[in-house]
This record gives C-alpha cells, structure tokens and sequence, in this order.
C-alpha cells in the first residue's frame, strides 16, 4: 500500500495516514514501559533504577536509527512526489547499506565503552552491575534497531503507514510475552528484561526488512539499480546528520539531567524512570504526527505544490492538540495511579519524585506539540540548521536550570527545568517556520 498525500485535503489524508503510526508508536512505546513495569514489580526497585540508569545512554544510539529513519523518508518521500521509482529503489538500498555500516560501528563502540559510560553519568554503585549488563545486551541488537527504524522510514516516505503497525503488534506483544517469562517465571532479572528486547526487536526488523525488498521489488519493477548512489547518500546524510546532531544533543543532555538525578539515590532514579517512560511515550507519540507532516510536505515539494504545506501545517496542530489532551489529563490528575504502574506502594519516595514529574511537566504538553509539529514542517522542506539551532537552547536552560533549581527544591527542581526549554525552543522554531515563507493558497483548501 502507498499512498498520495499531493491530492486530497490534509483533514482527511493526515488522519488516516497518522493512525496506524500512532499505533505502531503506542505499541512500541508499551513495550518498553512494559520492560521497567515488569522490572520494577518482579525484580525489584533497584532493577528499575538500573534499566532506567542505562536509558539515557540507549536513547543516544536510538538517536542515530532514528537520524536514519527520518534522513531516508524524507529522500524517498521526495522521490516518490517526482514519481522517480527507479530513484526510489537507489535511494532505500543506499540508505539500509549506511545504515548496516553505522550500527556495526555503534556496536563495536558500545561493547568497548559501555562500563565507562555508565560512570560518566554517575551511576548508583548498588545499581552499576545490573545498569551495565542491561546496556550490554542492548547494544548487540543497535544493528537490528538501524534496519528497523530504515524500513520504517521507508515504508512512511511511500505513505503506507499500516505495515509497520502491523510488525509492532507482533513484536510488542512477543516483547511483553518473553519480558514475564524471562523474568517473572525464569527470575533473569536486568538480563531477563534486555534479552526480551533484543530477540523482539530482532525478529521484527528482519520480517520488516522482507516485506519492504519485497515490496519494493514490485513498485520500481524488476529493473537493476545500483546499490549505492553517491548523490542520494549525501541527500540522505544531508538530513540524517543534523537529525542525529539535534538528537544526540538532546541525549547529551538527558545525561547531564541523570547524573544530576543519579546524586540524589536509587529511588529518586526508580522514580524518575518510571515517569520518564511515561514522558517518552506520550512525546514520542506527538513526534509521530511531525513524521506524518515531514513526510507530507516532502511528497508536495517533490510535487511541486508548496501552497499546500501551510493547510497541512495547521491541520497538523490541532491534531495534535487533540493528542496531547488525554495525556495531560492522565499525567496530571491520576499521576499516583500512573506511577503505580511501575511500583509498588512500599516505594513512597520513588512514587513522589515521579508524580512531581508527571504533574509539573504534563501540562506543557499543549504548548510542545506546535514544536514538533513546526519541527516535522522544517525537517520535510529539509531546513536542517534550523531543526538543529532550535534544540541547542532548550539542551543549555534545561541543563542550566536544574543546576540551580536543585539547591533550592531538591530533586523537584530538575522536573522544573523542563518548561524552561520548551518554551524558548518552541518560540525559534515558529520564527524559522515563518521564515520558509510558505504562504497559504487559499484555492488549497479545498
């Protein structure tokens, strides 16, 4: 399935375009709360602080699948606008050779440096063993995450949205299957809960890989290709790298925040974990329809019809506000219930740092969707360097903040840093969006 996203209204395509990706982001997302759920309930408080120290580290090597991820959708999305099949084909094998040589070179980097990267971040040292054996096993499958988050890519460039919805209900639900038996049954602990991840995540990347080479084979015909081409793997690294920059940035500095979480013990990181799988499922879940607009105005401007990215644009946030009410409802109000999800009613100090968490961070929720959706706007027109300028402020105040709120609100006042940087982050990106010039054709509203 491919689809077209040049013709109808943004209304009607935008929906049934983002809906298989917001569940294919949910579903994934579950399964890695599912990861510290099961930790926390089965393996104990310290299990979950371990996963949750490591996960700042993992979120940086996700930021190099993901720089891929969005460097080949927005080529192939263009490709696909120009109706350039045989374009098509070059640019996807290109992408998944580069990315097949990045997650070899990740890996070989991770396992000789995994123990002194959790020591820069000043890890716990009753949680060191099981925070570094997690992060082991995590990075032997970063090859399996590169191929994975490509094909999504791809599949998301060619406006088919529902394959990759349908790998991640296989793989969240194996995911969630071997975590309880690893761990629950098997009593694997830390291990239990990284070997689940890796054999889930494993399995569904080479079924997706399958399904895309055939897939592909069948909409650019049965004509060679080279395997790489130099001109499109500019284009392709021309977006990857300053998204993995603008990521990585961000990585950098949720490790400079867990260091300074890690200072203050075991169950203020317990809880901090928790509430931030919480954070990183709804955040990634707005990111998702920036994906959709990314991909929306890449197809248009390889169409020629720039007039239209305004009309997507608009349709974009108020979908995504629409998105962010239920899970400023759920953060705030039912905060204690959510972190009930994670542990159990022993662990009141670990529970209160998270629903501090939940409850200062949430509601800012209404204001970041315009960001990420500015951002999937920015990153489809391929205007790199602002995507990237916009980040580096929120990294410094977020940093900045919690080094000084911290002395006066204790572990509250890094959860208070947050707001800081979105709202300067948000304000640039609304600046570089206008300055696009994109003006709307009111003849486009159709």
């Amino acid at each position: 399935m491919v689809t077209d996203l040049t013709k109808e209204h943004p209304n009607k395509t935008l929906w049934r375009f983002l809906l298989p990706m917001l569940f294919s982001v949910m579903f994934q997302q579950i399964y890695n709360i599912a990861d510290s759920m099961i930790a926390g309930r089965f393996a104990g408080e310290n299990a979950l602080a371990a996963v949750g120290a490591s996960y700042p580290i993992t979120i940086i090597f996700m930021a190099f699948a993901v720089g891929m991820n969005l460097g080949a959708s927005v080529v192939v999305s263009r490709l696909f606008g120009a109706e350039d099949r045989g374009g098509v084909k070059r640019a996807v094998t290109t992408a998944f050779l580069s990315s097949m040589v990045l997650g070899i070179m990740l890996t070989l980097f991770g396992y000789f440096f995994n123990h002194q990267m959790m020591r820069w971040i000043r890890t716990p040292q009753n949680i060191m063993a099981d925070g570094v054996l997690y992060l082991k096993i995590y990075i032997f499958g970063i090859i399996f995450l590169m191929l994975y988050n490509v094909c999504t890519g791809v599949f998301t460039a060619l406006g088919d949205s529902k394959t990759p919805l349908y790998f991640l209900l296989g793989s969240s639900a194996g995911n969630i299957i071997l975590d309880y038996i690893f761990v629950a049954k098997f009593q694997w602990g830390v291990s239990g809960v990284a070997w689940a991840t890796f054999i889930a995540q494993g399995v569904s990347a080479v079924l997706a890989l399958v399904t895309l080479l055939g897939r592909l084979q069948k909409f650019a015909g049965k004509e060679k290709q080279p395997w790489f081409d130099k001109k499109l793997f500019a284009q392709i690294m021309a977006i990857a790298i300053p998204s993995i920059l603008q990521q990585s940035v961000l990585s950098v500095g949720n490790l400079f925040v867990q260091g300074i979480v890690n200072q203050f013990g075991s169950a203020v990181v317990a809880g901090y974990s928790g509430a931030i799988k919480l954070n990183t499922f709804a955040i990634n879940i707005f990111m998702t329809l920036g994906s959709c607009l990314s991909s929306y105005t890449a197809q248009n401007i390889g169409a020629g019809k720039k007039e239209r990215i305004p009309l997507g644009f608009r349709t974009g946030v108020k979908l995504s506000e629409l998105t962010a009410l239920p899970f400023v409802i759920l953060y705030f109000i039912f905060s204690r219930q959510m972190m009930g999800l994670f542990l159990g009613a022993e662990s009141v100090e670990a529970i209160s740092a998270g629903m501090a968490f939940l409850k200062i961070v949430s509601p800012w929720y209404f204001m970041i969707v315009i960001k990420l959706m500015t951002d999937g706007i920015i990153r489809g027109s391929g205007a790199m360097v602002y995507f990237v300028v916009a980040t580096v402020p929120d990294l410094i105040l977020r940093i900045g903040f919690a080094l000084v709120l911290t002395k006066s609100f204790g572990s509250t006042g890094i959860w208070m840093a947050w707001p800081f940087g979105w709202i300067v982050a948000t304000t640039l990106t609304l600046i570089f969006y206008r300055k696009l010039g994109y003006k709307n054709d009111k003849s486009s509203d159709f």
